[in-house]
């Protein structure tokens, strides 16, 4: 008996039975289900034309959607989470603390009466007199201190304050529409919001109550009665700053302001000019929203003014003494104790003498300027 006989066309290829070379595709039914192409039934292709296969449409090809369910789920789950901290942020159980109201001003307004005639002179030559010809003209003497972050507040931060304060001190003793009178908006647009209503009185309806003297304010005088004789007006003094707390940022300002006057109407003689001197010691007071807003509260103002009568009210204008003038025999309005109603601060101060600029004082002399004699500072 012969062995198995082989294959009439011969031996297959492979006869071990290992894999072809389709072997290695395998047709999981995962393929088969994404597939989108289908074999009809032998009945569908009994039919007249029929094709082998057919295309599937778009909403019937299953996907594998293990991977789509898990970005979907991400996106729900950030959402959600995005949601809730917004509405903790809403509901938060911690009270916010309530914003700060600036406090009112609080005002003093000393006039400094001379001792004698008011010297009068050309302009130039008032300047040149000790100690004015050590002044600086008009912004220029308003000079920044050394400046170095605190506690809570930034280099930059404290640098705008003294920038705010700058801007205020130059609107309110330098402008000249200001000084007429004319004017009260740049200064006004640099406080506080809660403290323009008592700016607004203070100008309308000035009272030498301590907390509504225009003067306390800006610097102010009479149009009808005075004018500057010079433009170019003198300014000596300093700005320091420190940390009052930790949201708040305190800068004091010391300036004296030297103007030339002469009387507004009359013949304007060269020589007819005579020296009015301010000294406004300022307290200001910043938070972060108006170091934002590049605004200001100024929270006190002493103020003394010179050469003025003892007598003269000078809480709605300063009443300046021209060259030759002399002050009245009467003092300071009378203050009652025993009245009711708003107290009124009744205050005069002496003014000392200003060199002659031919004249050098003696080294043994007092200290020269508005606050030289000994009843120049007086407080309340």
């Amino acid at each position: 008996m012969t062995g198995r006989s082989e294959p009439p066309d011969g031996p297959p290829e492979n006869p071990a039975g290992g894999e072809d070379e389709y072997r290695s595709l395998v047709f999981d039914e995962s393929f088969v289900q994404a597939a989108r192409l289908q074999e009809y039934s032998a009945q569908e292709r009994m039919g007249e034309h029929a094709r082998a296969v057919r295309t599937l449409p778009e909403a019937q090809v299953t996907v594998r959607s293990g991977g789509s369910r898990a970005a979907i789920a991400l996106v729900v789950l950030i959402a959600l989470a995005f949601a809730v901290a917004v509405y903790i942020g809403f509901r938060s159980p911690y009270p916010q603390p309530a914003p700060r109201r600036a406090e009112p001003l609080r005002t003093t307004v000393v006039p400094l009466a001379p001792r004698g005639a008011v010297p009068g002179g050309s302009p130039e030559r008032l300047y040149r007199a000790e100690p004015v010809s050590g002044f600086r003209t008009g912004a220029a003497g308003i000079n920044f201190p050394a400046v170095e972050r605190t506690q809570n507040f930034s280099d930059s931060q404290i640098t705008a304050a003294l920038a705010t304060v700058k801007d205020y001190l130059v609107e309110s003793s330098l402008n000249p529409d200001v000084l007429t009178g004319s004017v009260r908006r740049p200064v006004e647009h640099l406080l506080d919001p809660d403290q323009r209503a008592q700016f607004e009185q203070s100008l309308s309806k000035p009272a030498d109550d301590g907390s509504h003297a225009a003067t306390g304010w800006l610097v102010r005088f009479d149009p009808a009665q005075v004018e500057l004789a010079d433009p170019q007006i003198r300014v000596k003094g300093t700005l320091r700053y420190e940390e009052e707390a930790a949201g708040a940022l305190g800068v004091i300002s010391d300036h004296t302001f030297t103007y030339a006057l002469r009387p507004a109407d009359g013949p304007h003689r060269e020589d007819g000019a005579s020296l009015f001197t301010v000294r406004r010691e300022l307290h200001f007071r910043f938070d972060r929203e108006d170091l934002r807003l590049h605004r200001l509260e100024v929270r006190t103002a002493y103020v003394q003014a010179g050469p003025q009568s003892c007598s003269a009210d000078a809480t709605g204008m300063l009443r300046p003494l021209l060259a030759g003038e002399r002050a009245d025999a009467r003092g300071p309005a009378a203050t009652d104790p025993y009245a009711t109603g708003r107290p009124t601060a009744a205050l005069c101060g002496t003014l000392a003498a200003v060199s002659s600029p031919t004249a050098p004082t003696s080294p043994s002399s007092p200290p020269q300027g508005p606050h030289g004699g000994p009843t120049s500072r007086p407080r309340p």
